[in-house]
């Protein structure tokens, strides 16, 4: 069964069919969201928005940006999980949380996250003897962990409240229920599937072996920790009226983050927030609007700003380095490869 299922995608690969249903599913998302979004929006009073801002209580954008902080602190173990997996203990967390964060900051906001942010890692990865195929490996087991981790909080959460996922797909309720479970079924069969003996994926070079049932589990563990901190930071700049509960908020932020990441849009603009909206449509638009602004200054603008900040200082730093090292070396070995002087900076503090 494996078997064919391998020959299937492979085929499906060499006809770049999985590539090309792949743009149509974006482009179809993109359009139903716009399409809703516009409608959505018709008659929102621009001042209303930039008023409710204004109204939103300074404790609670702290306190929401002080979720957005943990959620990536959290965020960083994916690397660090996934370089170690890998068997590359040796670079060290700090690495492993400045490539996360970076790679995925800027991946949200660029679009496209598996190669911008494959491109942020491939940029520090190599400096600690990392090649392109590591550096894969290591975008994939993050992937992964992100994955599991969504379809823990989804599989749960709607489970619980399946009404919150049907104000999104507009299912019956007992389908999403079901669809639920079906998806807690699939994780505990793929932990089981793990647990019995090591399981590899890809050939050659490519291969990597999946993490056993009890690092399965910690990856699981890390995604729910991750996406919980970023539900709360949501949590926390909805309005409070109509009051719905956490979980209800937590299924439909996780649920609208998924298409935003499956339209490729920068930052899932527009599918996102047609997806709150959608989801949330008992709270005043104006003040939800606001929210969500809120949300998208804490949780994008920022933490981009913040990497190509953190990136910017890096290079000027490396760059000072390649100048002193040549002034300091005579004859041929004046012109070093820079990536050789990355290495060498290791011992001494260097990124």
């Amino acid at each position: 069964m494996l078997e064919a299922i391998r020959r299937a995608i492979a085929f499906l690969r060499q006809k770049q069919v999985l590539h090309r249903l792949g743009v149509v599913v974006s482009v179809t998302v993109i359009a139903v969201a716009c399409y809703v979004l516009y409608h959505m929006l018709r008659g929102i009073d621009a001042n209303e928005v930039i008023d409710a801002i204004k109204r939103t209580e300074p404790r609670r954008i702290a306190l929401a940006a002080l979720f957005v902080a943990a959620g990536y602190f959290t965020l960083t173990f994916y690397d660090w999980f996934a370089v170690r997996a890998i068997g590359h203990g040796h670079i060290p967390y700090r690495v492993n949380a400045l490539a996360a964060f970076t790679s995925y900051s800027i991946g949200h906001n660029v679009g496209a996250s598996v190669f911008t942010g494959g491109a942020v890692r491939y940029r520090i990865y190599s400096a600690w003897g990392l090649n392109a195929i590591d550096v894969a490996k290591v975008c994939f087991l993050a992937g992964l962990t992100f994955w599991l981790g969504n379809a823990a909080v989804l599989g749960m959460g709607i489970a619980y409240h399946p009404e919150a996922a049907a104000s999104i797909d507009q299912l019956p309720v007992w389908l999403n229920r079901v669809v639920a479970v079906g998806i807690i079924i699939g994780l505990i069969g793929y932990v089981a599937w793990v647990s019995v003996r090591p399981r590899v994926v890809g050939r050659g070079p490519w291969t990597v072996t999946l993490p056993g049932g009890p690092l399965t589990l910690l990856q699981i563990a890390i995604g729910i920790v991750d996406l919980g901190f970023c539900a709360l930071a949501m949590y926390m700049l909805v309005p409070d009226e109509p009051h719905i509960g956490f979980v209800v908020v937590a299924v439909i932020f996780v649920s609208a983050t998924l298409l935003g990441f499956a339209s490729h849009s920068p930052g899932g603009l527009g599918v996102f927030d047609a997806a709150m909206l959608v989801g949330l449509w008992q709270m005043d638009r104006e003040d939800l609007l606001a929210g969500m602004l809120l949300f998208r200054l804490l949780y994008y603008i920022g933490p981009f700003v913040t990497s190509v900040i953190l990136l910017t200082l890096r290079e000027i730093i490396l760059g000072a380095r390649v100048k002193r090292l040549r002034r300091l070396t005579p004859g041929p070995a004046a012109e070093p490869r820079r990536e050789a002087v990355y290495v060498r900076e290791r011992g001494d503090g260097g990124a």
